[in-house]
């Protein structure tokens, strides 16, 4: 049995925050309905692969869902949707508080209808009044937190080109979830639970803001060099780039002896790591004359012999086809209606050894469920026709 077998989830999720938290709800076996627009959610379309121009991002954040269409302005989509709750335990909503409460998905609204319903809402900035309905993205979430400003250089800032917040805020609002579910067990009843961008992006710069506020540094941008300990930079090979992060004394010594400079360890220079981090220029520099004549299989092969963590900088087309991501098998590879070739699906970040999570079917074309959802909520074939005649679904 799964974990989470016989749980219903209702994903009115947009782009990823909402839409992943289900999946990954989904990928423990929750029972997951996608409510898209009638024409298509417009985060369906985003960099489109496939013919029907559903986007490489929707194929790996819906996974194991169906779909149904809804005009949720209209009184038919609005009675559908609480139909739907009724029998739902949890709702993803990604929207400001004053978009839940014009479409009825607060909730207090929520509760009327389930009063042991768990909505999941993160949004943007918070639930402050001065804040909560402002709109934002993930590059919003790193640029707020500081992140933005010490990945660049002084001349140029620099954000990650990965959603790294929204996937972060996708976990925190699962992890809330299934705390959620678990608290409903003993009390019986339902609750909110709340994530934003931007505490997810304080978090994730946290080290960089006690430092500055206990210390007071105002530390410049030193790009991919890191300002506490080194040498942590990325370096070019031969043949390529890589990275490398040393970090702590022991692994020093052994970095020491690797590039030919034990005098370094003693050095009173280096004697710590925030020492290291601030002569981070001059030992990157020697890491940098250390790797240059060598190719990047031998500075791997040599780093991983010393035990210093280090990998290859990959191109998209190079991490799809590393041995390490292979043989890591972390890949599943499925058909999807218009696709070129098969689409890699990654799989879930946390497995369980005995009731592991599992990609059961691809994402779903819009709309492809609608039929079975309506009729499963008693609508007969001649009330959906109808609708559909009306544009409702």
């Amino acid at each position: 049995m799964k974990v989470l077998e016989g749980i219903n989830v209702l994903d009115f999720g947009r782009f990823i925050a909402g839409p992943y938290c289900a999946a990954l709800l989904a990928d423990y076996g929750a029972e997951v309905i996608r409510i898209d627009r009638v024409e298509g959610g417009e985060d369906r379309y985003i960099v489109p692969v496939t013919e029907g121009g559903e986007g490489a991002m929707f194929l790996q954040l819906n996974r194991n869902k169906r779909s149904l269409t809804l005009d949720l302005a209209s009184p038919e989509g609005r009675e559908i949707v609480r139909r739907l709750v009724a029998g739902a335990d949890v709702v993803v909503a990604n929207m400001p508080p004053r978009t839940l409460k014009s479409l009825g998905l607060d909730y207090e609204s929520l509760c009327a209808v389930r009063p042991d319903i768990i909505l999941v809402a993160p949004n943007a900035f918070g639930t402050s009044e001065a804040v909560r309905d402002r709109v934002g993205f993930d590059g919003v979430g790193q640029a707020l937190s500081g992140a933005v400003h010490i990945a660049g250089t002084p001349d140029q800032p620099q954000k990650a080109m990965v959603p790294v917040v929204d996937f972060a805020t996708s976990f925190a609002c699962a992890l809330g979830t299934v705390l959620a579910l678990y608290e409903r067990k003993q009390s019986g009843r339902g609750q909110e639970v709340n994530a934003s961008l931007l505490c997810t992006g304080l978090n994730m710069a946290s080290g960089a803001l006690i430092e500055e506020a206990l210390l007071g540094l105002d530390r410049p941008a030193t790009r991919n060099r890191a300002s506490g300990y080194a040498p942590s930079d990325i370096f070019k090979a031969r043949d390529g780039w890589f990275i490398t992060q040393v970090i702590g004394r022991a692994m020093f010594k052994n970095w020491t002896r690797l590039v030919g400079r034990p005098e370094l360890l003693d050095d009173p220079r280096f004697a710590d790591d925030r020492l290291r981090g601030e002569h981070g220029e001059f030992l990157s520099g020697v890491m940098s004359d250390w790797c240059r004549d060598k190719t990047l299989g031998e500075c791997l092969a040599l780093l991983e012999k010393a035990r210093i963590p280090a990998g290859r900088i990959n191109s998209p087309r190079q991490a799809l086809q590393d041995e390490t991501v292979q043989a890591a098998n972390l890949i599943h590879w499925m058909d999807y209606p218009g696709a070129p070739r098969q689409v890699p699906i990654f799989a879930t970040p946390v497995s369980l050894s005995r009731t592991p999570p599992e990609i059961r079917q691809r994402a779903p074309l819009n709309g492809e469920h609608t039929d079975e959802i309506l009729a499963g909520i008693g609508l007969g074939a001649q009330e959906i026709a109808g609708l559909r005649q009306r544009n409702i679904v």
